[in-house]
């Protein structure tokens, strides 16, 4: 049954530009600010970032145009756009795994973010009260040590974080969601601004410049080209039902090809930015770029605590985590709860706060995973390590090679070319090259190389 003159029944952005920066919240978040400086800084610096951006454009683009392209024609909940979309292609109703796997991924990452938003929270503070001032190395692992390990603690900055995520879905797409980004976005930008015009003022901003666009491949290995291609996948928030489930609110006269560009530029240059804020600060420390996750809560920090003006510059950055951190976690919760109002008829506010009680719980694994139940494991891995690896090298990978697959191969080029609605013949034939052959290849080697096969 055709679908793509159904309306969206839950809302729709007022503007283009509204989606844009919807979206690119979504995309920006932790990944960007926490992770992408990190594996930069593992994997040789410049010569990353070159092969990272290659990956952007050539599987990063394609793939959120497909589902923004999805979202859009469903016009549903991921699991019932995708039914919707199966029987308007004559295809098997399994295809509406794809819209159960993203749905219940977001909510497996939203139960482990919200802890790690949490940090951001307990952070802000943290440098606010001076915390940082003259910490040494091992002062600030005990500080981070001590931190994660109180239950209380953990459970009480992960309420606060879920209780104003909630709170914000629940206000719906206008007044909730797309005035949020409105304000938060602009917030975002102008904050990681500042801290660029500080690390300018460090005498090492050169040298990060360098370290982020001078290519040397001479620290460059296979791995790191799988890094590279996989998180120019997982940046983008594809594969979640996040991406999808804004896309059904997008216009029709909104063009999917230009905003998908314009999300991606805009996801990149964040990440890019900062590096440039944070790699001078590394260098003028004397720390090292490739300290791995511990960069941003336990290196950071001491850089921090002896640069004139670190309790003021430390809030400042721990304040754009946490803002990261809450654009990419409202897009989370917008799959369950949008299916929650379509199944059972609840109300926004009641899909909300259900959705967000029920991943509240399932995040105490993930606050105790680091003290309560630190020995717990199974294979090795905590709580907090197989939500962790459940989600990212399984279920996203999954979701995104079943899209790709359903886009490229099952619609038909009708259905396909009626919604992208591209002037430019070369520019679909790229993205139906991309989403039929390349983008699933990639993403399954990427999915392989993650689980150990590859």
């Amino acid at each position: 049954m055709p679908t793509h003159d159904n309306q969206p029944i839950h809302g729709q952005w007022s503007s283009r530009l509204a989606f844009i920066m919807a979206a690119t919240g979504s995309a920006v978040g932790l990944g960007n600010i926490w992770k992408f400086p990190y594996i930069t800084g593992e994997n040789g610096g410049s010569a990353f970032v070159f092969v990272y951006l290659l990956c952007v454009a050539a599987l990063g683009i394609p793939l959120m145009m497909t589902e923004v392209m999805l979202g859009r024609r469903g016009k549903r909940t991921p699991v019932n756009t995708m039914r919707d979309l199966a029987a308007e292609a004559n295809a098997h109703q399994g295809w509406q795994i794809i819209g159960w796997s993203g749905t219940i991924a977001a909510v497996l990452i939203l139960s482990y973010y919200s802890v790690i938003g949490g940090w951001t929270i307990g952070y802000i503070l943290h440098a606010a009260t001076g915390d940082f001032s003259g910490l040494s190395g091992d002062g600030a692992s005990n500080l981070f040590g001590d931190f994660v390990g109180n239950p209380l603690v953990q459970v009480g900055w992960h309420t606060a974080f879920m209780f104003i995520t909630i709170w914000i879905v629940a206000r719906g797409v206008r007044h909730g969601l797309e005035k949020a980004v409105t304000y938060l976005m602009p917030v975002l930008v102008a904050l990681l601004l500042v801290l660029v015009g500080y690390a300018m003022t460090t005498g090492y901003f050169m040298k990060g410049i360098a370290f982020l666009f001078t290519p040397d491949f001479s620290h460059f290995s296979g791995a790191s080209m799988l890094t590279a291609l996989g998180h120019a996948f997982f940046t983008l928030s594809l594969g979640m039902g996040s991406i999808m489930i804004y896309g059904s609110y997008v216009p029709k006269d909104t063009s999917i090809a230009s905003t998908s560009v314009a999300v991606a530029i805009a996801d990149t240059l964040v990440a890019l930015v900062a590096g440039m804020a944070i790699f001078p600060i590394v260098f003028a420390n004397d720390l090292a770029p490739g300290a791995g996750p511990s960069l941003i809560f336990e290196t950071l920090p001491v850089a921090f605590g002896h640069m004139p003006g670190g309790t003021f510059f430390g809030t400042l950055f721990f304040v754009l985590l946490l803002i990261a951190a809450w654009t990419s976690a409202i897009s989370l919760v917008e799959p369950t709860v949008t299916m929650l109002i379509e199944k059972f008829n609840m109300t926004r506010r009641q899909a909300a706060f259900r959705t967000g009680f029920a991943t509240w719980l399932l995040g105490f694994g993930a606050a105790f995973s680091f003290n309560l139940w630190s020995d717990a494991t199974i294979l090795g891995m905590t709580v907090f390590d197989h939500l962790d690896f459940l989600t990212s090298n399984l279920m996203l990978p999954l979701g995104a090679i079943g899209m790709a697959l359903f886009a490229g191969w099952v619609m038909s080029k009708h259905m396909s070319r009626e919604e992208l609605n591209m002037n430019s013949e070369t520019g679909y034939l790229i993205w139906q090259v991309s989403t039929r052959v390349i983008a699933p290849i990639a993403v399954s080697i990427v999915l392989l190389h993650a689980i150990g096969l590859f």
